[in-house]
């Protein structure tokens, strides 16, 4: 139900805060705990959403074959997955520092409020981009809770609007249902050619928010590189998506999106490195 690679959305923007916090390479304790909880956070919040959307996934064609619905996972190992994750992430936040341990409750909330906002909000594509943009910032807490930082600032915007476009992009598949059922989208609410036009504004504020937390940072020239880059693969997903032909969707939500944020870790990097 829940695969590991899923934390790869995520992941190295954390991991990306961390090295702006360190300004370098980080210890390895913080390296560790980090990881251990952004994994356990991110499987904690998609088993959330796995139950909390059981019945309208029992209905859809996409997600009918889901563990879940099937029965293959019960919905009470459910249940006992998801606390597990939580006790997991809030331990892991208790060995980094007080102030990621303090903010380890308000975070697991955040994060299983989404699987309700598409009940009465199209924004539901920024609350979900949101939650994955609190990893740089973890990241940087991680190193330095008490002292306030613009670059991971700047990368939580990045994230909130790279994550809220392609979830865009991956609600045009449920286009039918989310009408059917009452439920938000900005497809469903607004019509899928308005949405795909937010989709590739906010991909610009992607690409903007990057080149800002660049200078913020200071970082060098490869950072820029890597912006340009990233600005053409998501010019390249957002011409593989048609609202009315649906066969890319994998390669622009899972592949091209499973490259750029390792390909932004390596950039800080670089940037932090090759000043």
């Amino acid at each position: 139900m829940i695969k590991i690679e899923h934390s790869i959305f995520a992941l190295p923007y954390a991991w990306a805060g961390l090295f702006l916090a360190a300004d370098g390479m980080p210890d390895f304790k913080p390296f560790i705990a980090l990881t251990v909880a952004m994994v356990a956070i991110r499987s904690f919040a998609m088993t959330f959403n796995r139950i909390a959307d059981l019945e309208f996934d029992r209905q859809n064609p996409r997600t009918a074959r889901r563990p879940l619905v099937t029965g293959a996972i019960t919905k009470g190992q459910a249940w006992i997955f998801s606390i597990i994750c939580c006790i997991v992430f809030i331990i892991s936040c208790a060995f980094l520092n007080k102030v990621c341990l303090w903010l380890s409750m308000p975070t697991i909330l955040f994060a299983g409020a989404y699987s309700y906002v598409k009940r009465f909000s199209p924004l539901c594509h920024y609350w979900l981009g949101a939650t994955l943009g609190l990893a740089p910032l973890a990241g940087w807490l991680a190193i330095n809770p008490h002292v306030p930082g613009l670059p991971p600032v700047l990368l939580f915007f990045a994230v909130t609007f790279w994550v809220g476009a392609f979830d865009v992009y991956y609600s045009f598949q449920d286009l039918d249902i989310d009408t059917r059922h009452g439920l938000h989208s900005l497809p469903a609410d607004l019509g899928p050619n308005t949405a795909l036009a937010l989709a590739a504004f906010s991909h610009i504020l992607t690409v903007i928010f990057l080149l800002l937390c660049g200078f913020a940072a200071n970082l060098a020239w490869p950072w820029y590189i890597i912006c340009l880059g990233t600005g053409i693969l998501l010019f390249w997903e957002h011409k593989l998506v048609k609202p009315e032909d649906l066969h890319n969707i994998n390669m622009a939500f899972f592949t091209l999106n499973g490259i750029i944020s390792p390909v932004v870790l390596i950039g800080i990097i670089l940037g932090i490195y090759m000043r």
